[in-house]
């Protein structure tokens, strides 16, 4: 999900967001090194799909998060600032680009969203509310799969990700107020079976994106209030974290690290908060590319999270801003997979 330190937690306690999906046509790469090595990375224009939800005059703003595809093919979005009552979690039928509300409810802040690979249901963090919600793809029979003190602490769930055998991981958000607090964010792991709740990471500086590497082993975790990306080496079963570095750097200036995903190729894809940007990274730190939306689309100022359509390189990329929610179209590096819906 997307803020700034202060201002996110206002956004998702406020009202009503909205996601933007562009394609991007790819331009020239910068200059090659001696070995044919890029030196600069691509540039790419997003094109806009569809304008999800129009601007509302609230200091929340509009902010659309969460994409992830179904079985039916549709493209499910959370709509993070929603009022009571509004749509919380619609799907789009990118053909079509017709958008239907799936969920609602009268209290929830729902950052975040991704279909189990065990049970099929569609499962939500909800920021405000302190708890992870599962429905059905038709958004039926709610049910709060993990909710109050997880190690003796409230939780702010805000990103997850699930391994291939349907246990849970999730970013715990908490911010980190300078210039004197420590940091105080967690990752966590909700077990399949029992549904416990334990933690994998502590002290982490505001963590936001959360997905598996290629081959499992590893989470590759956003952390908002340091721009880096970090990499945590899990155990076989996932119960523990043996090891961790900071793995790419993000000079993002005014932005922040978001949330992110990865690709059939290992790449990890960077959404922003601040600036209508994604950056693409290889695992080796390698910049690759930049996803950009014009200027000229008006006054955008995120584009938080993304989903690359599974078997094929359509990605899409939510963007939100003073002029609304939007699609936005992308050509990503490689194809889909599991974990390229953003968590």
């Amino acid at each position: 999900m997307t803020r700034d330190s202060g201002r996110r937690a206002r956004a998702v306690g406020a009202s009503v967001a909205m996601l933007v999906l562009a394609g991007c046509a790819s331009e020239s790469a910068g200059p090659a090194g001696p070995a044919g090595e890029q030196r600069h990375p691509k540039e790419q224009k997003a094109r806009q799909v569809l304008h999800v939800a129009e601007p509302r005059d609230q200091p929340a703003g509009t902010l659309l998060e969460g994409p992830t595809f179904g079985d039916d093919g549709r493209l499910y979005l959370v709509d993070v600032t929603a009022p009571p009552g509004g749509p919380k979690v619609v799907a789009v039928d990118l053909a079509t680009r017709e958008t239907d509300p799936v969920y609602t409810d009268d209290s929830g802040a729902y950052t975040s969203a991704q279909f189990s690979p065990v049970d099929g249901r569609l499962y939500l963090t909800d920021y405000a509310g302190g708890r992870i919600l599962s429905v059905t793809p038709d958004g039926e029979d709610p049910e709060v799969v993990a909710g109050g003190p997880v190690d003796g602490r409230p939780m702010r769930p805000d990103d997850l990700t699930f391994d291939d055998a349907g246990n849970m991981y999730v970013t715990d958000s908490s911010f980190t107020t300078y210039p004197d607090a420590e940091p105080s964010g967690r990752v966590l792991r909700f077990d399949v079976d029992t549904g416990e709740g334990t933690v994998l990471a502590d002290h982490q500086p505001n963590p936001n994106g959360i997905s598996f590497d290629l081959d499992g082993g590893a989470l590759w975790v956003s952390q908002l209030d340091a721009n880096r990306i970090d990499r945590l080496t899990v155990t076989e079963d996932g119960t523990a974290v043996t090891a961790g570095h900071s793995g790419m750097y993000v000079d993002g200036g005014t932005a922040q690290t978001d949330s992110n995903a990865v690709d059939a190729a290992g790449n990890v894809y960077q959404g922003m908060h601040g600036e209508a940007k994604v950056r693409v990274y290889a695992p080796d730190g390698t910049h690759k590319a930049t996803i950009t939306v014009p200027e000229k689309d008006g006054d955008l100022k995120s584009a938080t999270n993304l989903a690359i359509r599974p078997g094929t390189t359509d990605g899409y990329v939510t963007v939100s801003g003073p002029a609304g929610g939007y699609v936005y179209r992308f050509d990503a590096l490689a194809e889909g997979v599991r974990q390229s819906n953003g968590g």
